[in-house]
Parts: structure tokens; C-alpha cells; sequence
């Protein structure tokens, strides 16, 4: 081995010791440098902070003094205002004093002029007796035996003078109004030309053959039993070859029942399910032609305004009779009637033939106890919003209230001509119609009935009640209750059944 090796080998470890001091030496240096410039900065924080503190308490001591002097400021002014009101309020109340010492002058010199009228009054009085009984003196009679002689001889006057001019005038007038009312009648008479329809209480259907008649009965007759419940008449099936007979007092239930038994013959198919839906559909077309009638009356007459609810109630009188006489031909009848008299004398035409029109309107719905259809048709042409002379004079059209208006006397003279045409009417029709109203008036007092109906001339009483309300015990019961009842308030010939129907109907979809 050289001896710059042996140099080398030992130099190397030397030179690492020496390093390792150096570097341990300068890391020193580094640390205490690092320490002293921390303590500076830190140092400096401190110093900007506490400058901070001071500038931040200077600021706030200059804003307190800026909201004192504002503070003071607003305290003065709001000072100054309440001492000019305070100036203002002594300025009125000085101002009011002043017044009431004006007003309590006046009240004195008002008091001094009362007394002094007093006085006078009393003067005039004293000398008013004094000239009053200077005259009763002089004529020999009391002031109240004078004034009672004059009054006296100048009613007896006035009466004698008044019972000539009245006479003549009475005399007068019935001659002109004789003669001028015939002429008015006999021109709206003649003016009118309207037919009239009598109406009975059956209607007949004609079948394609016999053997429709089975198929319209049903098996244990459930067909023909559905179709009289739903419709309210009585349908009549004999021996008369291809008719069958519908029967019943109410004219739109028998022309549901014709229509519908007309439909189920023509399409074939006829059980409860296909009767119900028919009925229920020819049902709503009655409804629609109902208050299509109605809008044609309205329009022919020439009557504006009249309301949906009007104009239906109006259609149902085209499927009405009274007396036999069809009630819509006859109330177009008299509205023509009483607008022809009012335009001759000079009357209001619309409110006549509007009244007229509408006078029977009570006879087309079916209402629950008795009253006279003037007051009912009243009733509803009020709730139909009609003007309180149209109503009054609907009301007393059959003279169930007075009278309080010359229109509300032609519409009753215009209802007398119109039913006093020969032949226009039948009096043994109303008396039947209103018995079969009665016997459906007592059924529907009962609780719980939901239908019922007159079939079979009055002879029979259907009545259709709730399932839930009324059980089987309660369901005999009220037959038994309807029956006696009928017996104590009616009169009828013969007998009346009453059928009550009870019927559970479960109704259930697969879907």
C-alpha cells in the first residue's frame, strides 16, 4: 500500500469528523438567528396592536360624542315643538273661553226674549177670550156649538153635491165600461185563434205480434214488475190482441213509460238491467224537451228573461191537463188573451202575457201536502226571481190573495175565457186527478218512503221505501198505517190496495 493511500484512508475519516462539527455548528448559528428574528416580529405584533387599540377607542370615543351631540340636539328640538304646542293649546283655550262668555251673553238676552214672548203670548190669549166671549154674547151660542152648526151645513152640502156628481158618474161609467169591456173581450176573442186538447189517462202501445206480451211480462213477471216501479204507472196486459195498456194519472209518467216500453220492443232485448237504463235515458230526453217547450212558449209569446228553472217548469205544463184542457196550450191561451185586453186598455202588455203565462206554472210540480197552485205557482215564480206584481198576480189569478193591479184582474178574466170555451174542459177529470194526488200526498207524510204512485185508476198504491230505513216489521206496519190513514181522510168508491216494496240490491263488477 502507497503512502498517499495510507494519507487517504486516514484523511477521509478526519474530514468526516470535521464535517459533522461544522454542520452541527452552523445548525446552531441557524437556531439562534430564527429565535431572535421570531422575537422581533412577535415584538412588533404586540406594539402594532396596542396601536391598533388606541386608534379603535379614539374612533369610539369620537362616535359616542357625535351620537350625544345628535342625541341633544333632537332633545332640544323635540323641546321646542312641545313648547309651541303647549303655546298653541293656551291660544285655544283662551279662544274658547272667549266663546263660551258670547254664548252665555246670548243664552241671557235669548232667556230676556223668551220671557218677553211669554208675555205677549199671554196678552194675545187674554184678549183672544175676551173678543171670544164678546161674540158668544152677541150670538147667543158657545164656539163649540158654532163650529159644530157650521161643519154641519157644510157636510150636508158637500155630501148632497158629492151623491150627484158620484151618480152621474157611476151612470156614466158602467155604460161606457159595459159597452167598451164587451168590445174588448169579443176582439181578444177573436184575435186568439187557439185550438184546445182534451186528454185522457191511458195511452196505448201497439206490439209487433203476441208473443211480444211474454217477453214484456218477464219470467215470474220481474220485467213488467221493474219497468211500473221505475216509471209509476200501471201497465195493463189482457186478452186485446198486440196492445198493451199504460195507465196512470201522472201524463209524463205515462209518456216515459210509452217511450221506453216502445224502445225495449223495438230493440228486443228486455230484462231489469236494459228496462233501467231506457227508462233513465228516455227520462232525461223528457227533461230536455220539457225546457225546449218552455223556450218555444217564451219565444211565440215574445217573453224575454224567464230563467232555466222558469222555462222547465213552463215544458212540465205541456204534460199536464186540467179539467182535461191541456195546461200549456191553455196558459199560452190566456197570456194571448191578456196581452190583447192590455194593449187596449192601455195597460202593461209584457207583465200581462208574462203573468199569464206563468199563472198555472204551480200545476207542473209535484208538492207535498195541500195548497192552492195559485200560491205555489206564486212561491216559485218569486224563488224564480219574477217581480213582486208578476207574483202577486199568479197568486191571485183564483182570487186566494187581492188583487193589486188591473193586470192581475185581466189575467183572471183572460183564465175565465180560455177555460169557459165549450168543451175546452172536463169537471170530473180534476176531481180525479186531485183524489190520486191525495192518495200520493199521504204515502209520501210516511218516513222512509222514496217513491209512490197512483196506478190503476186510484184502486192501487205503490209505494217504493229505503231498505235501510225501513225494515220488514216496520214495512208491514206502515201498509197496515197507510191503509187506515186512506180510510179517515178519503173518499173513494170501491177499495185501494197499498203495495209497499221493500227491495235489497247488491251490485258487484269483474273486472
Amino acid at each position: 500500500m502507497s503512502l498517499l493511500n495510507i494519507i487517504l484512508l486516514i484523511a477521509l475519516p478526519i474530514a468526516g469528523i470535521l464535517g459533522y462539527f461544522v454542520r452541527a455548528y452552523l445548525g446552531r448559528i441557524k437556531l439562534n438567528s430564527a429565535e431572535a428574528k421570531s422575537h422581533r416580529i412577535l415584538n412588533d405584533a404586540l406594539k402594532e396592536a396596542e396601536n391598533k387599540r388606541k386608534e379603535l377607542l379614539i374612533e369610539a370615543k369620537d362616535q359616542l360624542l357625535k351620537e350625544k351631540n345628535l342625541l341633544e340636539k333632537e332633545i332640544r328640538e323635540r323641546r321646542q315643538e312641545l313648547q309651541a304646542a303647549e303655546k298653541r293649546l293656551f291660544q285655544k283655550e283662551e279662544s274658547i273661553d272667549k266663546k263660551l262668555e258670547q254664548i252665555e251673553k246670548q243664552e241671557k238676552i235669548l232667556q230676556l226674549r223668551e220671557q218677553e214672548i211669554q208675555e205677549k203670548d199671554e196678552e194675545l190669549r187674554k184678549e183672544f177670550e175676551r173678543h171670544k166671549q164678546e161674540l158668544e154674547r152677541i150670538s147667543g151660542m158657545t164656539s163649540e156649538e158654532a163650529k159644530k152648526l157650521l161643519l154641519k151645513n157644510i157636510e150636508n152640502e158637500v155630501k148632497l153635491d158629492a151623491s150627484r156628481i158620484i151618480n152621474k158618474i157611476e151612470e156614466d161609467a158602467r155604460r161606457i165600461a159595459d159597452k167598451k169591456s164587451k168590445e174588448i173581450i169579443i176582439s181578444a176573442i177573436q184575435r186568439n185563434a187557439s185550438d184546445y186538447t182534451s186528454e185522457t189517462t191511458i195511452t196505448t202501445v201497439s206490439l209487433p205480434s203476441d208473443e211480444m206480451k211474454g217477453r214484456i211480462i218477464g219470467r215470474e213477471g220481474r220485467n213488467i214488475r221493474t219497468l211500473e216501479n221505475l216509471t209509476g204507472v200501471d201497465m195493463i196486459i189482457d186478452d186485446t190482441p198486440e196492445v198493451v195498456v199504460i195507465s196512470g194519472f201522472d201524463p209524463v209518467r205515462r209518456e216515459i213509460a210509452r217511450l221506453s216500453l216502445e224502445r225495449l220492443i223495438q230493440n228486443g232485448r228486455i230484462h231489469p238491467a236494459r228496462i233501467e237504463e231506457v227508462v233513465a235515458r228516455v227520462t232525461r230526453e223528457i227533461n230536455e224537451v220539457m225546457l225546449e217547450e218552455g223556450e218555444k212558449a217564451a219565444y211565440e209569446l215574445g217573453i224575454p228573461g224567464l230563467s232555466k228553472e222558469t222555462l222547465n217548469n213552463i215544458g212540465k205544463l205541456k204534460f199536464r191537463s186540467s179539467y182535461g184542457q191541456n195546461v200549456l196550450s191553455h196558459s199560452k191561451d190566456v197570456a194571448n188573451l191578456a196581452g190583447i185586453m192590455a194593449g187596449e186598455l192601455k195597460l202593461d202588455v209584457q207583465l200581462s202575457k208574462r203573468a199569464g203565462l206563468l199563472h198555472d206554472i204551480g200545476k207542473g210540480s209535484v208538492v207535498e201536502g195541500e195548497g192552492s197552485h195559485a200560491i205555489i205557482g206564486a212561491e216559485m215564480a218569486k224563488k224564480f226571481g219574477e217581480s213582486d206584481i208578476c207574483v202577486n198576480i199568479i197568486a191571485s189569478h183564483h182570487n186566494d190573495r187581492e188583487p193589486e193591479s188591473f193586470e192581475a184582474v185581466l189575467v183572471q178574466v183572460a183564465d175565465a175565457i180560455s177555460a169557459s170555451r165549450p168543451g175546452a174542459r172536463r169537471e170530473s177529470l180534476d176531481t180525479y186527478l186531485k183524489r190520486l194526488s191525495n192518495l200520493e200526498n199521504i204515502a209520501a207524510d210516511f218516513k222512509g218512503v222514496e217513491r209512490c204512485y197512483a196506478i190503476q185508476a186510484g184502486r192501487e198504491l205503490r209505494v217504493i221505501v229505503d231498505n235501510d230505513l225501513v225494515s220488514d216489521e216496520r214495512a208491514e206496519e206502515m201498509a197496515r198505517e197507510i191503509a187506515v190513514r186512506i180510510e179517515s181522510e178519503l173518499k173513494y168508491p170501491g177499495i185501494v190496495r197499498v203495495t209497499l216494496i221493500r227491495e235489497t240490491r247488491i251490485i258487484d263488477y269483474a273486472r
